[in-house]
């Protein structure tokens, strides 16, 4: 009895002092699903703090699943990877200090996008996130097939971590 007393105490404490972004020096690490157009992959996020209220970080993702409508896709068809900031509003809007709402723009291998995501942590530590991204400026704006891939509208989701 006494351990389930101490693991309740320590989740309660966890769970008060959850912060979705505390600013300058904060770390955010997120792992997640990818869903678009044929495809379905794998996405991850690094986000650094550098203010109050902005962040700057890298994204990559691998398809790992696609249709056949084009045949099979090459390595770098599937891949890409991206340069983000972020506008982290979520203490502005004063929902709760366990969310975060981040919209932002992202220059990547195939194009120049906007991404909207909200996370919310349950401990101080870990939480769940989800994302959408847009591209604004397709680098090859006759793309076909899987040239197509990894520039087109994508939405993921998974867990975040706070490092």
């Amino acid at each position: 009895m006494k351990k389930v007393f101490i693991l309740v105490f320590v989740l309660a404490a966890s769970f008060a002092n959850a912060q979705a972004f505390k600013g300058k020096g904060d770390v955010k690490f997120q792992v997640g699903a990818t869903f678009q157009e044929h495809a379905t992959g794998i996405g991850t996020t690094a986000d650094f703090g550098v203010g109050e209220n902005i962040s700057y970080g890298f994204a990559v993702s691998y398809l790992l699943n696609t249709t056949n409508i084009y045949g099979t896709p090459k390595f770098d068809d599937r891949f890409d990877a991206k340069a983000r900031f972020n506008a982290n509003i979520g203490n502005v809007l004063n929902i709760s200090d366990k969310f975060d709402l981040y919209p932002g723009l992202d220059l990547g291998l195939r194009n120049f996008g906007a991404h909207i995501g909200a996370r919310y942590f349950f401990t101080s530590g870990f939480g769940i996130y989800t994302e959408a991204g847009v591209p604004l400026a397709k680098f090859n704006p006759d793309a076909i097939g899987y040239d197509r891939f990894n520039n087109q509208f994508v939405l993921q989701f998974g867990a975040s971590f706070n490092l």
